[in-house]
């Protein structure tokens, strides 16, 4: 985590709170990439305006936030937000240790962002990105994770991260263990078109998964890029899969997207499939329905009752 506030008097100690700050903020979202981005916005600010925390006025934070970056373009709305927010959070921290009294982004008003509409993909489009991937080992292996993704709805570090240990069957069903964001985890029913392809993709690279130990990796890398230890492939990296779907997107004549549209893609296809809003959030584990640890457990070992129609949409 490197981060330091500037070199201003008694500068170890505010470099101390703002670890801590950090260190707080990742337990709590369990985001490496939120730290990282709060902790490059608060280096940027702190060394822009040359003061320790307890000196900064409303109109620093303002002159920050509406100023121009390091491109030399104006803000948008949205990073002029973000920016505020990022600031807020780390005087709040600094009011609730008694390091500082007051917040000088309390005076500031927000700006008003008007949210775009998530982006999600149709069975059709779902259809057509399984369609421009090839079959070769490392087609069936990406083929693979794009129906994880599009049927757990789980997020990209969620599947990408998981082992052959991650998996069970029980009672002619296969489940999946996930440890997800802010430290959450849980058990869910794989859908077995995944599971089918996982297998499959095993088996291109020369894998079984009866064999392979449980902390072997589900999704391997090319034969190029080593193994972990003997028979045991090293995994395949998130910017190699998201290399590697941009131009299956192209391919299928389709706009370039991140990974996290299929979790988009998984929500919208379920609510075609008839599902309720409530059942996706509960399916996306959405903090906004207050899931509280209670509702955790009751999601422990949920079957899935909705995947076969959202497997027949995408012609599975």
């Amino acid at each position: 985590m490197d981060a330091t506030v500037t070199t201003f008097a008694d500068a170890d100690s505010w470099n101390r709170a703002l670890y801590a700050f950090l260190a707080e903020k990742e337990r709590r979202s369990g985001s490496r990439r939120t730290v990282e981005g709060y902790s490059r916005m608060l280096q940027h600010f702190f060394g822009t305006v040359g003061k320790p925390p307890d000196r900064i006025s409303g109109q620093d934070v303002f002159a920050w936030a509406y100023g121009t970056g390091l491109s030399g373009k104006s803000p948008s709305s949205v990073t002029i937000g973000a920016r505020l927010a990022c600031l807020s959070s780390f005087f709040r921290f600094l009011i609730r240790m008694d390091i500082v009294s007051s917040n000088p982004c309390d005076a500031l008003e927000r700006p008003k962002v008007t949210p775009s509409p998530p982006r999600g993909l149709t069975a059709d489009d779902i259809r057509r990105v399984l369609a421009a991937i090839p079959e070769t080992p490392v087609g069936l292996r990406d083929r693979a994770i794009v129906l994880a993704l599009t049927l757990t709805g789980r997020r990209r570090a969620e599947v990408l991260n998981m082992t052959v240990g991650d998996l069970t069957v029980e009672d002619g069903k296969v489940w999946y263990r996930y440890r997800g964001k802010g430290g959450k985890s849980g058990k869910r029913e794989l859908p077995q078109p995944a599971y089918e392809a996982i297998v499959a993709a095993l088996g291109a690279f020369g894998h079984d998964m009866a064999t392979l130990p449980a902390d072997a990796p589900l999704w391997p890398a090319s034969g190029r890029n080593g193994a972990v230890r003997p028979g045991v492939p090293a995994a395949v990296t998130s910017g190699t899969f998201y290399a590697n779907l941009q131009r299956y997107f192209r391919d299928a004549r389709l706009p370039a997207a991140g990974v996290h549209i299929f979790r988009h893609s998984a929500a919208k296809l379920r609510r075609d499939a008839g599902e309720s809003i409530e059942d996706v959030s509960r399916f996306l584990d959405h903090s906004s329905l207050a899931v509280t640890t209670t509702y955790l457990r009751r999601l422990e070992g949920q079957e899935d009752r909705s995947w076969a129609k959202v497997a027949e949409a995408i012609g599975l």
